[in-house]
């Protein structure tokens, strides 16, 4: 009984329709679904048309396998469906923990933050020109997890670097 893989077409959003002919169901399957698995949310368009980004697609074929294949409950298949999203969270984050450190972040001591991190201009930083936090700054994470935030605040820089040349393009 073993049924063919689904291959996921390479688009940003699907429609209802789209993700009922991938997973075979009907589009009240899967507005059912969404009651049942709070992990199951796609956004919901100006005119309330539901927009399904490619992890809801994802996610909605795993609990077509765990309800149809694997014959879980409702119940169950939430169950099972969130401690699979916690372990593969758990992996992401070791990953993200492991990779090196972007430019301007790693320049930064780890226990103060420098202000162009968190300001674009100087008139709209505080007057001092360092943020030193305190209490439940960067000196109360331990050292993988000051690396983490490091690593994170790199990828910020990034995609705020992108949206801007972006931006400028339009």
């Amino acid at each position: 009984m073993a049924q063919d893989p689904v291959i996921i077409p390479e688009k940003i959003y699907f429609k209802i329709g789209e993700v009922c002919d991938l997973l075979d169901v009907q589009a009240h399957v899967l507005r059912y679904w969404e009651t049942e698995f709070s992990m199951l949310s796609p956004q919901k368009n100006k005119s309330g048309q539901r927009s399904y980004r490619r992890r809801d697609v994802e996610i909605a074929l795993k609990i077509k396998q765990l309800l149809y294949q694997e014959m879980f409950t409702i119940a169950g298949a939430r169950k099972k469906l969130q401690s699979d999203l916690r372990e593969g969270n758990k992996t992401k984050n070791a990953l993200v923990s492991m990779a090196p450190p972007a430019d301007p972040v790693a320049a930064a001591p780890s226990d103060r933050i420098e202000a162009p991190f968190l300001w674009d201009t100087a008139e709209s930083a505080p007057a001092a020109n360092n943020l030193r936090p305190t209490g439940s700054g960067f000196s109360s994470y331990t050292g993988e997890q000051a690396e983490a935030v490091k690593t994170l605040a790199g990828h910020l820089l990034e995609l705020r670097e992108m949206l801007k040349s972006n931006a400028n393009r339009i």
